[in-house]
């Protein structure tokens, strides 16, 4: 199955929005008509710079025009604008040579496809649901020429009563001048393929890059660097925290006066503020609830696009992302509350609707101001307004409920301290340290290892979104998540150590930038990238390119951070639980 059921569930979380689902069964009988959709023109190297088929002065088919709709709210977010193309296809039906319009070029038609042909745009159709390529025009070697191609020859290839392969040829190059009549003609030639209807989505794939030797040599590489970083944290670990339990154990055996003139230093020392809340416990809670809920929903996500192969549906991985993360709105509420509540927090319904809205702000912020710009430039991916309600009625109606949920449970169920020392009220004045030991350092170099451990991942990643690649392989993504969060998780327990070492108690936001600091890397990676990895230009693709990138970061960011947070908040309940404390 293709996780048609939770495709179809997302497609009832936005009704609102007035969206009809697509209920094609992809099987055919003899004559039956084939839908050929236009979908989105747009220069070659700024893939996400995409614009309406018909932007470009084309001409449609004899055929009467079907109203297209979208499928799912992924699709209209990913800014798919399917329009019927009017040719007219019957399934297992060759057809000849066949003209299905004309455009005679005036100065401003010609003006426009001169354009699109200097920039190299392509264009996107489908198919029973393939997508197809192809392009609109070339330039001829001396550079003072502009030709369009005029004749679209279709291969098609059908298995029993199903399609499974669709390739276009363009043919009929015609210069293009003021005054002179283009006509657009089209063929079609079926033929039988053994290729089996699940496998028809292979041929787009791309094993040679994905699965190359430095892929493989990069997951390899990163797995020996966790077992090498968790051998080592253990074995600092375990010799550094049983010296001092032994000097702890043997201060417990002396008189008070003993004890007063001997070395007080480490961890111990602070035991009375180790458990003090965090400084805008509100915000730090909310970020904490947040990211629970992100690394469930893209633990989620991939295992679902690996059972799924949601990378073969249009928008369906964009959407069952967007159901999971309504889905797992309690998981937030009820880390987020309870921790909140932990803290000795109040204004708790505050901190629960902060906590809901947290990253659906920050991403609808930053989405709204790029769709201003994708309006400006009239642009297929700017978001219709019936989708921007559909989103706002998700967040009010479905997440901030199940977050009001979650909230109340974890406040009931997990919301007393249980702290193994109690607080001082008078917080101990934290000495000075040397400048390596500050927070800001211990932060920053925090991020280092595990950037280290994915970033070949990211150049795949990246690519995938940003050129004409189709991530498939989510096993390496599952390996590399996984390596990530052991990762993270060691560097932010030794961090963590160091600094409590140097009696400074300040450890939960430390471990949760420092973790989150990781981010910080990936967005200097992609702005690598962006330079010296693509040829993309103008102002539509760079806010696009840097906008959703921060966000990729932000995520990112808040996910790594959590799991430090996780992580070291076990270990430092663990090291004090098991000092006697006086």
């Amino acid at each position: 199955m293709k996780m048609k059921y939770s495709i179809s569930l997302c497609f009832m979380l936005v009704i609102l929005s007035a969206c009809r689902a697509d209920e094609h069964n992809h099987i055919y009988e003899d004559s039956e008509e084939i839908v050929l959709w236009m979908n989105t023109v747009g220069p070659y190297h700024n893939r996400q710079e995409t614009y309406e088929y018909f932007s470009l002065p084309f001409c449609l088919g004899p055929k009467s025009t079907i109203n297209h709709y979208h499928e799912t709210l992924g699709e209209a977010l990913q800014g798919v604008e399917l329009e019927f193309s009017g040719i007219d296809i019957d399934f297992k039906a060759n057809m000849e040579k066949k003209m299905y319009c004309e455009v005679l070029l005036n100065e401003e038609k010609n003006r426009m496809f001169t354009y699109g042909v200097k920039n190299h745009y392509w264009y996107q159709m489908y198919l029973d649901d393939l997508p197809i390529w192809g392009i609109v025009g070339e330039i001829d070697e001396n550079g003072d020429g502009y030709y369009i191609w005029t004749h679209k020859k279709f291969d098609i290839g059908y298995n029993g009563k199903q399609i499974v392969d669709v390739n276009l040829t363009s043919e009929s190059k015609t210069k293009l001048s003021p005054g002179v009549k283009l006509t657009f003609t089209y063929e079609v030639t079926w033929h039988q393929s053994d290729v089996k209807f699940r496998d028809r989505f292979d041929k787009y794939l791309d094993p040679n890059f994905f699965q190359h030797r430095i892929h493989w040599f990069s997951i390899f590489n990163s797995f020996m660097m966790v077992i090498f970083l968790v051998g080592l944290v253990s074995m600092i670990l375990m010799r550094t925290l049983r010296k001092d339990y032994a000097r702890y154990s043997k201060d417990d055996d002396l008189d008070e006066m003993e004890r007063d003139l001997g070395d007080e230093y480490g961890w111990k020392q602070v035991h009375g503020d180790v458990f003090r809340p965090a400084s805008r416990s509100m915000f730090f809670s909310a970020m904490i609830g947040s990211g629970y809920q992100v690394t469930v929903v893209v633990f989620c996500v991939i295992i679902f696009a690996i059972v799924g192969e949601l990378y073969t549906e249009r928008g369906s991985l964009l959407s069952t992302a967007i159901f999971v993360y309504a889905a797992t709105a309690p998981i937030n509420g009820y880390f987020g509350g309870s921790l909140y509540a932990r803290m000795g927090g109040k204004v708790w319904i505050r901190q629960m609707v902060f906590g809901a809205f947290l990253l659906p702000a920050v991403i609808c912020g930053v989405a709204f101001f790029i769709n201003f710009i994708a309006i400006y430039y009239h642009a297929s991916r700017a978001i219709p307004f019936g989708t921007m309600v559909a989103v706002a009625c998700i967040c009010l109606f479905v997440i901030l409920p199940l977050n009001l949920v979650g909230t109340v449970l974890g406040r009931n169920m997990a919301g007393q301290p249980n702290y193994p020392c109690r607080v001082n009220a008078v917080p101990r004045p934290i000495p000075e340290k040397k400048w390596f030991m500050e927070p800001s350092i211990i932060v920053l170099l925090g991020g280092i290892l595990p950037f280290g451990s994915i970033f070949i991942e990211m150049y795949f990643i990246f690519t995938s979104f940003w050129a004409y690649k189709i991530y498939y392989v989510y096993g390496f993504m599952l390996l590399v998540f996984i390596i990530l969060s052991i990762v993270t998780v060691c560097v932010t327990i030794v961090c963590t150590y160091f600094l409590l070492n140097a009696e400074d108690y300040r450890w939960q936001w430390t471990s949760f930038l420092s973790g989150g600091s990781t981010s910080l890397y990936v967005y200097f990676y992609s702005i690598y990238y962006f330079f010296f990895k693509t040829k993309m230009y103008g102002l539509f693709q760079t806010s696009f390119y840097f906008g959703y990138m921060a966000l990729f970061s932000f995520a990112l960011g808040i996910m790594c951070g959590t799991m430090g947070y996780i992580g070291t908040n076990m270990f430092v309940r663990k090291i004090y639980s098991t000092v006697k404390i006086d």
